[in-house]
């Protein structure tokens, strides 16, 4: 018995595109329901998009970059609104910890700032030379925690 054969040219070149087409959209609609049972429909979805804490390193390494470097600036890979930037000051690793927010204090998050290198001055969108205290601080709740193995996290979860 012989197979089913398309008869007119027109019908062989187009119903193979529809069928890939077809497949496509069916692949997509799958895919966008994983999706959805895996968000849960949540208003809250941007921890599985985003983590909430930040895991920097052993206290002892991290204030040695920001003693020889500078304060570290944490650009937000999601937006512009959570870029932050960790800063140690004094001798003891496991204190003088902090967090600030990337931008004047006296500015929106629009206005960003640059580290000049190998120092704690910032210059901001408007030529303006800051220091580390001139920066905005971060809402309640965000800030560093130093585990008992002087592990440094931060926390980036406003209260």
């Amino acid at each position: 018995m012989r197979r089913p054969q398309l008869q007119s040219t027109f019908a062989r070149a187009v119903v193979p595109v529809l069928l890939g087409l077809g497949f496509f959209a069916v692949l997509g609609l799958a895919l966008w329901g994983v999706a959805a049972i895996i968000a849960n429909n949540s208003d809250d979805t941007t921890s599985n998009l985003a983590p909430t804490v930040q895991e920097m390193g052993s206290t002892a390494f991290v204030a040695g970059v920001i003693d020889r470097d500078g304060p570290i600036i944490l650009r937000d890979l999601l937006g512009d609104d959570r870029n932050v930037v960790v800063d140690h000051t004094g001798a003891d690793i496991d204190f003088g910890w902090a967090v600030y927010l990337a931008h004047p204090a006296d500015r929106d998050a629009g206005c960003t700032i640059e580290l000049i290198k190998k120092t704690r001055t910032f210059t901001d969108c408007e030529g303006r030379t800051l220091q580390v205290a001139d920066l905005a601080t971060p809402p309640p709740g965000v800030g560093p925690i130093i585990s008992a193995n002087s592990e440094l996290t931060l926390d980036l979860t406003a209260d």
